[in-house]
């Protein structure tokens, strides 16, 4: 990305191997929610950049001093880089990073063939896991992290609003966690059809009344949209609580009736950010990875885009159209499938 909306495929050099980092060769980057608007409208903290920050890949090369680590291994990457000094840091809490680096948005990231990749960012898989799983790993992280938050117990009722990929994810974790009845909210049919194959047991289409459905301990809201945010917080029964993960893209304000629903059913509103806990990467990532590899959490389903480098200009393109995708996968690397 040299600005906003000028995204080009070019020839570049390739990284380095620095001391104590490897040289990764990226087998699968998925395109995250966040990049459309970075790449399209927004821009990011530094410009030309490379962008992609869910990959995983195999090491090609290792930098000195770097051991436990083999040419050829499959690892997954968590994309913060975490400065581990600060205060957030010292406290275990490493997504509210004050001063933090992260691959696709503050330095080159995986929409490449390799990436030079610290130490303290390499993470195996099991052996034989699908390269395509492993770049998953973080909005699947995402999902679990947002949940530790709402003190989801089994038997109880969820809900997701916003039916993406980490939604998604979110629903399957809702099931694996004993959850009774799942409710997915979504504005795409075709979105709410994944939502059921993932465990949703109740699909409503954004925008009709939602009376009907039972009023749910958590709430995961993954859209961002106000009108899905409002929804979400009166979806939560009484003592109940509502995990934001989305990100808006413009003001958000509470109607007085979400307002007063919160207020007299005592609601708790909890924001969740980033996939991480301490000891850096966190537990989020090790279940996910765990899941992931076992079969336990789908992504098939998920994927409706597989793709070679050099069709990104063009999905993009497809983005600013506001054309419909859930999972979009770029290959990189002239890695199998």
């Amino acid at each position: 990305m040299h600005r906003p909306g000028d995204i080009r495929v070019e020839e570049v050099e390739k990284p380095i191997v620095k001391a104590g980092h490897a040289l990764v060769c990226v087998a699968a980057c998925g395109v995250c929610g966040s990049d459309i608007p970075r790449m399209l409208s927004k821009g990011a903290h530094v410009m030309p950049l490379i962008c992609g920050h869910e990959f995983s890949g195999f090491i090609e090369a290792l930098g000195d001093g770097l051991e436990g680590f083999s040419i050829g291994e499959l690892v997954t990457v968590p994309p913060l880089i975490p400065c581990l000094k600060c205060d957030q840091c010292l406290r275990g809490h490493p997504s509210r990073c004050l001063d933090y680096d992260y691959f696709g948005s503050r330095r080159d990231g995986a929409y490449a063939e390799f990436v030079s990749v610290p130490l303290t960012n390499l993470v195996k898989v099991p052996q034989g896991m699908d390269p395509t799983a492993a770049s998953l790993v973080d909005p699947a992280a995402i999902a679990i992290h947002a949940l530790w938050q709402g003190e989801l117990k089994a038997g109880q009722d969820a809900a997701v609003v916003g039916c993406g990929p980490i939604g998604l994810f979110a629903i399957q974790w809702m099931k694996l966690m004993g959850a009774r009845h799942i409710v997915a909210i979504d504005i795409s049919e075709d979105k709410l059809e994944m939502a059921r194959v993932a465990g949703a047991t109740h699909t409503l289409l954004s925008g009709q009344p939602d009376e009907s459905l039972p009023r749910c301990h958590l709430i995961v809201e993954a859209a961002g949209h106000p009108s899905a945010i409002n929804q979400a917080i009166q979806l939560a029964g009484p003592g109940g609580h509502v995990v934001f993960i989305g990100i808006p893209t413009a003001d958000v304000s509470l109607t007085t009736k979400s307002f007063s629903h919160f207020l007299r059913q005592e609601v708790s509103l909890h924001g969740a950010w980033n996939s991480f806990s301490s000891p850096f990467p966190g537990d989020e990532w090790t279940a996910a990875i765990d899941k992931l590899a076992s079969g336990a959490l789908r992504w098939d389903f998920m994927i409706t885009h597989d793709l070679p480098l050099e069709a990104l200009p063009e999905m993009f393109q497809h983005f600013a159209e506001k054309k419909g995708a859930a999972k979009v996968v770029f290959r990189p690397s002239k890695l199998p499938a």
